[in-house]
């Protein structure tokens, strides 16, 4: 049977952005912390080993998968600070035309630092990606 991987743990948020190396990511980590604090009103927690993750969905798929997610969250990466909103939703694919610099995978949003973006179209994003996830899992 599959088991998810990436799970909420008690690790130290903290600690795991003072080990990010390069200082301006640190900084840029910082920033995220408080601006998906302020925006969520969820405390921040680890998801695996290196995504903070804000509020938890439990989900389940037509498959019969299911599992557990943070709402939205990030991971400040060393190539690119990957960012976690929702799939499926069109107003994502809307907000992100007037985000700023970033590419998009699957899944994740991927921006070199925070300068590159508009904060208040990630707030937007954040807001956004919490409703459709409480929308679409209404049982949490």
């Amino acid at each position: 049977m599959y088991e998810q991987k990436t799970k909420e743990t008690d690790h130290s948020v903290i600690e795991f952005i003072e080990n990010v190396d390069s200082v301006k990511k640190r900084e840029d980590a910082y920033e995220l912390l408080n601006i998906f604090t302020e925006t969520t009103g969820h405390e921040a927690k680890m998801w695996g080993a290196s995504i903070i993750g804000f509020g938890s969905y439990h989900y389940k798929y037509a498959s019969g998968h299911e599992g557990d997610a943070p709402l939205v969250g990030f991971s400040p990466r060393k190539a690119k600070i990957s960012l976690y909103f929702a799939t499926g939703d069109e107003e994502r694919e809307k907000l992100l035309g007037e985000f700023g610099k970033h590419t998009t995978g699957k899944a994740c949003v991927y921006i070199n630092k925070v300068a590159d973006i508009n904060e208040d179209i990630l707030t937007a994003l954040i807001d956004q990606s919490i409703t459709f996830l409480k929308k679409t899992y209404p049982d949490n």
